[in-house]
């Protein structure tokens, strides 16, 4: 069965019924149980385990301490083009935008991972807008080919691929690929995303798959909270990564529930995902799915980042620019979002470390 047979068998109207008839009893049982299961994991996620949030604070920390250890992995995003042909409502780089649009020559590549690894991270995500037409698959190979010379992990946030395309960048030097479903709700997917390749829900959704039938060593996916109602979108998104998990136990599996900020143009009606609703999710997240991987953006503010190293992240940004080759450019760069947390690699290293956590630089490299 393909996810999209999966998801049809949790209608939204099923999953905000379930969600609103849990009681109290149904959490306390859920969060006592050693293995969880898909209705355990909605029971947590519910309005009823707000009041047991403190007990699964703790409970997501022993487990993420158990398979991860006292460790957050450290990576810097790197925009390469900002041209896009989607109209997404809520995005800085949406096609009707009036920004200066630019593309990175590969010598600009160069230079910005030149004065990025002497930050010390090693590990690195490549970031375009949605252009094939600009950022050509022959492009992506060419400056893909020049990071890895500097950097031991390369993920990909771009465009979606072929299963063929993503072997071909794997070859070239890629270990990970992230994509958004940005909201598995389909009416308001087709209400926030008004024009472009990006309005095909199908083949979106099916893009993680595509990338983990392509061997990449990890596969990172999520919502963008505050796009459809919080808690059914991290149940589906939760969801996605079980089966992504069960299908493809060889990749490493991860998700991001980054909250909706600021953006040039950013229109249409939000959720509000208060900061109490955005940590039970991390942590509904973290006791489900034990093995993923849970990435926190500088979307949040650092009191909500320094608080989550403890309760479920295993990796993070820091030293943030969301402007194209804004590590070497002279003049601020149009930006897709608002960065809440500015501070520099040096602060975010002394606070984890202030906190019992070790900040990783350089997790692993492929020999090749």
């Amino acid at each position: 069965m393909s996810f999209s047979g999966l998801l049809e068998k949790y209608p939204k109207e099923y999953i905000s019924g379930y969600l609103n008839s849990v009681n109290e009893e149904q959490v306390k049982t859920s969060l006592n149980k050693a293995e969880h299961e898909i209705k355990d994991f909605l029971n947590l996620l519910s309005p009823k385990a707000d009041g047991f949030l403190e007990q699964m604070a703790v409970k997501s920390q022993e487990i993420t301490v158990q398979y991860f250890g006292r460790v957050i992995i450290l990576y810097i995003p790197l925009y390469i083009s900002n041209y896009c042909n989607n109209s997404c409502t809520y995005c800085g780089f949406r096609s009707e935008n009036k920004i200066p649009r630019s593309i990175l020559s590969l010598n600009e590549v160069e230079e910005n991972v030149v004065e990025i690894a002497r930050k010390g991270i090693k590990h690195i995500l490549l970031l375009t807008g949605e252009d094939r037409s600009k950022t050509s698959l022959g492009y992506l190979l060419e400056a893909v080919r020049i990071v890895k010379k500097y950097f031991s992990f390369i993920g990909i946030e771009m465009f979606p691929m072929e299963m063929e395309e993503y072997a071909r960048l794997k070859e070239a030097g890629v270990d990970g690929l992230t994509i958004y479903q940005e909201v598995y709700d389909r009416e308001i997917y087709k209400k926030v995303h008004l024009s472009g390749k990006k309005t095909d829900y199908l083949y979106r959704l099916d893009t993680p798959e595509r990338g983990a039938k392509a061997n990449l060593q990890s596969v990172n996916i999520g919502p963008l909270l505050g796009l459809g109602e919080p808690l059914s979108e991290t149940f589906y998104a939760g969801l996605h990564a079980y089966y992504l998990q069960k299908h493809y136990p060889e990749v490493e599996i991860s998700l991001s529930v980054p909250r909706i900020n600021e953006a040039e143009g950013a229109c249409g009606e939000l959720f509000k995902v208060d900061d109490r609703t955005f940590v039970r999710t991390v942590t509904a997240l973290r006791i489900f799915l034990k093995r993923a991987g849970i990435t926190l953006s500088t979307r949040e503010s650092p009191d909500m980042r320094d608080n989550l190293v403890s309760l479920g992240i295993t990796r993070m940004s820091a030293g943030s620019q969301t402007g194209v080759g804004s590590y070497t450019a002279q003049e601020k760069q149009p930006e897709q979002f608002s960065i809440r947390d500015e501070r520099s690699i040096e602060e975010i290293t002394k606070m984890i470390g202030s906190r019992g956590y070790e900040p990783i630089f350089k997790d692993w490299e492929m020999l090749r």
